[in-house]
């Protein structure tokens, strides 16, 4: 946290998540990036230092680039390449903001339940697989929440057949229930990133 900026990524198939950690210790998730995304967007804003503690939720490959070969590319007027990334970039920093500022309410407003349906929705989704391996205590820290309540909903989830756990994996056995558990965010979230590749693809 605090680093300065070297490197942008441009996530393929790894997953990362942004992390804000308090000075007492606790910690929460604020965002994951996946292949939607780009891992160093509040640099383009001129940000030189890091404010989250980033990790790597889902080993894979990403694209990286310098932040000064980034600042040159953009800088070129007229070139329809550079403007047609830079209005990438502009996009994802709006689906940054809508999913950090839906992730403030989720977290003060929804249960443990919901909101742990609502991460692994997010992260089956980003690892296009109905398996994560993961424990409870990262989940916890992901969450910002005691590993103990995520050891409650969870045994809900999987006495209910949405979900299979064993230690340090988990299997999503029922979507469709799993999306009823979640609170909206996952949908609303869902939707954005969705109208994101859309109007990446189209322009």
């Amino acid at each position: 946290m605090n680093d300065e900026f070297q490197y942008l990524f441009f996530p393929t198939t790894t997953c990362f998540s942004l992390i804000n950690c308090l000075s007492d210790g606790t910690t929460v998730e604020v965002a994951q990036v996946g292949a939607e995304g780009l891992l160093g967007a509040t640099a383009i804003l001129g940000r030189e230092k890091a404010f989250n503690q980033k990790i790597v939720n889902k080993g894979g490959y990403a694209y990286r680039i310098s932040m000064p070969s980034l600042q040159k590319i953009l800088a070129r007027v007229g070139g329809r390449r550079s403007s047609m990334l830079q209005n990438a970039i502009l996009r994802y920093l709006r689906m940054l903001i809508t999913q950090t500022s839906q992730g403030c309410a989720c977290n003060r407003r929804h249960s443990i339940e919901q909101q742990l349906a609502r991460w692994l929705l997010a992260s089956f989704d980003r690892a296009e697989s109905n398996t994560l391996f993961i424990t409870q205590e990262s989940i916890a820290y992901y969450l910002g929440v005691r590993r103990e309540s995520v050891t409650e909903a969870a045994k809900k989830l999987q006495k209910k057949h949405i979900i299979k756990y064993q230690r340090g994996q988990i299997e999503l056995t029922n979507r469709a229930d799993m999306e009823n558990k979640a609170c909206e965010c996952y949908k609303l979230l869902k939707a954005e990133q969705r109208n994101l590749t859309v109007e990446v693809q189209a322009a």
